[in-house]
């Protein structure tokens, strides 16, 4: 990946917005867009000197559109939406979020239809560059006329207001100026219009939410083919014949990496010839239920795509003789596969608490709660409370915020996304699900080592290995939430997946078969 990304040139990816959130690729304008968004800002110009009545740049907003509003009073106008915009509440968004709304804006106004000002998009880049991030409250967007209110909230700190996490501290915005010895943008007609019109806080939220899922993905074939060793399943349901004949993409996939990941495994092979005649479908189903999840990721990821490098405020300026007030700021493009994916994130935790579940039964060899002496030691009986809980709480956010419609804006607003809501709630599955499998690997891990001396395949063992670096094996009852904390770090940072695909490529295995390109997060 290139150290530069050109905005308004370059395709911004979900690996390349993250990137630039984190500093590693440095965003720039180049001359070909500085001449785009300065031919753009003089269209806005020449539609106020015309006095061409165009929504948002001489009149009111929303219900207000047939408001003529005075050449004198169009720059006031826009630093009046920013104000009474500005009508979060709850928590703040993570810094990374809010850093991701910035470059995600920047890529949409770098196109050159919005009417900016050059010096409006160099404010914005000096703030991603800078990490002076504003604060922007969680909730208050019905994700339809754009996320107005935490655009707003996001660019107050241009006209010096709200506030900014600057130097690792809460400061409000006009502090910070001081410091840095930096004055207030002065915006022009339509740029407050410009920066709270459009889709960035649900598309941020889906930007994050397709790298940890992608993550979560990844990680549930691991753990799950690590839950499969532990209980003696067996690989022959992952064969490529059968998935060819039912040629899902997402399930072919799925059944490689399983059948890969147990390859060549003593665990497996001491008992080919034993009586079970097919394991339970938490076990013989992963590649239909995973997958099925997988291909539910993808289209989250294609569609999160085409927004990343999409303008999506209004109105659009083609030239000063050609606008159009339309609806490219609605989020039902986002939020139906948000809702999607959200009931995807959730299956996956909810097939592995049953193989959770499964582990302390007492059944295949292993002793009842996953531990020698039960009775005098509960076990592991209690952490599978835990993703029973966070399973059913899962299931309680599956319902699609996209279903409901409330009308806003005196009406003329009369159907919204509210795909703000499907974003934030497709990251709290996600973050539940995170803890799930941290739960099952350190049932995975236990239960596989009620196997030696025998070994799984190499890169299980490397897994194996990778978890017994954090959490040991338990012959009597502990504090399991301290076990819990440790495996949920391995996976919620990747080093479990990077550490399965590291042995993977030492033993020249190809987790990804055919399939790479395809489900590949880049």
């Amino acid at each position: 990946m290139s150290d530069i990304f050109k905005y308004g040139i370059d395709q911004l990816t979900v690996a390349r917005a993250i990137d630039i959130a984190a500093g590693k690729v440095k965003g720039i304008l180049v001359p070909e867009v500085i001449t785009r968004v300065q031919t753009s800002f003089g269209y806005v110009q020449t539609i106020v000197a015309q006095h061409t009545t165009v929504y948002g740049i001489n009149t009111g907003f929303g219900p207000l559109c047939d408001t003529k509003i005075s050449e004198a009073d169009t720059r006031a106008l826009q630093y009046n939406i920013l104000q009474s915009h500005s009508v979060g509440v709850g928590e703040n968004i993570p810094e990374e979020i809010a850093r991701i709304m910035l470059i995600t804006k920047v890529q949409a106004l770098a196109q050159g239809y919005s009417g900016v000002a050059l010096s409006t998009l160099e404010r914005i880049i000096w703030h991603i560059e800078h990490k002076v991030t504003p604060l922007v409250p969680e909730k208050g967007s019905v994700g339809a006329s754009g996320d107005l209110a935490p655009l707003s909230h996001l660019f107050l700190p241009l006209i010096g207001l709200g506030h900014v996490m600057y130097r690792g501290v809460k400061t409000d915005t006009a502090s910070m100026m001081q410091q840095e010895g930096i004055q207030p943008v002065v915006l022009g007609p339509k740029e407050g219009l410009a920066l709270i019109n459009g889709t960035q806080f649900i598309l941020s939220f889906a930007v994050k939410a397709v790298q940890r899922l992608h993550n979560a993905l990844e990680a549930a074939d691991i753990i799950g083919a690590l839950s499969l060793e532990g209980l003696m399943g067996t690989a022959k349901p992952f064969d490529p014949r059968l998935h060819a004949i039912r040629p899902y993409p997402g399930n072919q996939l799925v059944a490689h990496r399983l059948k890969a990941l147990l390859d060549n495994s003593e665990i497996m092979s001491s008992h080919v010839d034993c009586g079970r005649v097919q394991d339970p479908y938490s076990l013989r189903c992963m590649p239909q239920v995973h997958g099925a999840s997988r291909t539910a990721w993808q289209h989250l990821q294609e569609l999160t795509t085409i927004e990343l490098n999409a303008v999506t405020d209004n109105p659009i300026i083609f030239s000063a003789e050609d606008t159009i007030s339309g609806g490219n700021f609605h989020g039902q493009p986002l939020a139906l596969p948000l809702d999607y994916a959200t009931v995807a994130a959730a299956e996956l935790g909810n097939i592995s608490d049953r193989r959770c579940y499964m582990m302390i039964e007492g059944r295949y060899g292993l002793p009842k709660l996953l531990i020698q002496d039960a009775g005098l030691n509960s076990g592991f009986m209690i952490p599978q409370y835990t993703t029973a809980a966070l399973v059913t709480e899962n299931k309680t956010l599956c319902f699609p915020a996209s279903a409901d419609s409330v009308p806003t804006s005196l009406g003329q607003e009369d159907h919204v996304s509210m795909g703000s809501i499907s974003g934030r709630k497709l990251n709290q599955v996600i973050g539940n699900l995170e803890y799930i499998l941290a739960i099952e690997l350190l049932y995975a891990a236990q239960a596989v080592d009620f196997r030696r001396p025998l070994k799984s395949g190499p890169v299980l063992e490397a897994v194996h290995q990778y978890t017994r670096k954090h959490v040991t094996f338990a012959d009597k009852d502990r504090i399991f939430a301290n076990d819990i904390a440790a495996l949920h770090c391995i996976v919620t940072d990747q080093s479990l997946v990077r550490v399965a695909n590291e042995a993977a490529a030492n033993h020249q295995l190809n987790l990804n078969g055919l399939y790479n390109d395809q489900f590949g997060l880049y």
